[in-house]
């Protein structure tokens, strides 16, 4: 296949893995009445997916370096289709909704990073950051569609049927990858020498490891964001007619896929003008975007949204040089394994952030506070201000391109 079939498949496939991937977050407005949910609880929920996800990445990423990605990724795909069936099917409250999103995550975990691989593995050549730019800018396009599928399913059928229908996604991915992508044999003198689990040479690669706590910070505030942003319009536009749950999650799906071209963009300046200078000017600008959509609830809905979809530009902005430049430092024969600390450390921010924001609610005062979402929201910009930070100790130098 040419270099740019393989890229359109697996952004593809990945797209329909990602179908149950915001329902959750869309329809906690409906959700945490009906199972009376706190806020930290409805946090934990949106969390513990990237919890399951932390779970499985070290494994299942760091596999590839030793199989053919392809088979890890459908085994992924499989475990994700299971979890969010049995969201839909045995899911009635909070201890049983923490499983089948934690199977969830842990099968996401068995697909992102090592779709990527797959991807990679298949163009000649080291990994060119564009390809990356296009297959993390699919990430946001398959949050969209999950976001705006589930809000109209949900709003027609109930949101049983919405999280049954998202587990078709990865079903359909299984068969895209079977029948348009063959299995690849691998170089057995390109296997690295250390065990499986053995990350060590990874985290002495301070640039690798710079990507990576910036990617840190930036899942934090990335998945905080997603988590709780239908809420945040919900409230937003509590006071003006004909705003409910359907529209809070179109202008979420609307503001995921405005996201792709910021997260391809931002790597092209990147690539232009360097990653660290273009990595830590963009989470500057994501953390004072980040209050002033705490801010701007209490202005107006539409500002509220003109605001949101800023700050969603700035924090996607960075999203695939991060990854990119991950992958480029990292040494012969340890991408995988680059690739599976760069989720751990980073997922462990995308389980940390939700939580930490319904925290913020429940300290602040609740989901009908203006002062506990600007709390919130200046919890999340903290994602931006600590991996930037990360990113300018421990990278002192410009980090070489992909």
């Amino acid at each position: 296949m040419k270099s740019w079939q393989i890229i359109t498949v697996m952004c593809a496939a990945h797209v329909f893995s990602m179908a149950g991937f915001a329902t959750f977050p869309a329809l906690l407005p409906t959700l945490v009445p009906l199972w009376q949910l706190s806020n930290t609880q409805a946090g934990w929920i949106s969390g513990i997916f990237f919890g399951g996800y932390v779970a499985a990445v070290p494994v299942l990423v760091s596999l590839t370096d030793r199989v053919d990605s392809r088979r890890i990724y459908l085994a992924g795909l499989l475990m994700t289709a299971a979890g969010v069936f049995g969201f839909a099917f045995a899911s009635s409250g909070f201890w049983s909704a923490m499983i089948w999103q934690a199977l969830q995550g842990a099968g996401v975990g068995g697909t992102y990073m090592t779709g990527l691989r797959v991807m990679t593995d298949r163009l000649p050549g080291d990994a060119p950051s564009r390809a990356i730019a296009f297959y993390t800018g699919a990430f946001s396009v398959g949050t969209a569609l999950s976001f705006v599928l589930s809000g109209e399913i949900a709003d027609r059928f109930g949101w049983e049927t919405a999280f049954a229908v998202a587990a078709l996604g990865p079903l359909v991915a299984v068969a895209i990858t079977l029948l348009l992508l063959g299995p690849r044999r691998m170089d057995a003198e390109a296997r690295p020498d250390t065990h499986l689990l053995d990350f060590r040479p990874v985290l002495r690669n301070r640039q690798a490891l710079a990507f990576t706590l910036g990617y840190a910070g930036h899942s934090y505030e990335l998945f905080a964001l997603r988590s709780w942003i239908v809420a945040f319009l919900v409230f937003a536009g509590a006071h003006e007619a004909g705003t409910g749950l359907l529209s809070a999650t179109l202008i979420a799906g609307a503001a995921n896929l405005f996201a792709v071209p910021a997260s391809i963009i931002g790597n092209e300046i990147a690539e232009r003008y360097g990653r660290r200078r273009t990595i830590l000017s963009v989470m500057v600008f994501a953390v004072f975007a980040a209050l002033a959509t705490g801010l701007s609830p209490g202005v107006s809905l539409a500002a509220a949204v003109i605001v949101f979809f800023i700050y969603n530009g700035f924090v996607m902005g960075d999203s695939a040089s991060l990854t990119a430049g991950a992958a480029a430092a990292a040494a012969p024969g340890y991408r995988g394994a680059t690739l599976a600390v760069h989720s751990i450390l980073g997922f462990t921010g995308g389980l940390l952030g939700p939580l930490v924001a319904g925290l913020a609610l429940d300290l602040g005062g609740g989901q009908q506070s203006s002062l506990a979402w600007f709390i919130a929201f200046a919890a999340m910009g903290f994602g931006s201000a600590a991996g930037a930070l990360a990113l300018w100790r421990l990278s002192r130098a410009e980090i070489p391109r992909a």
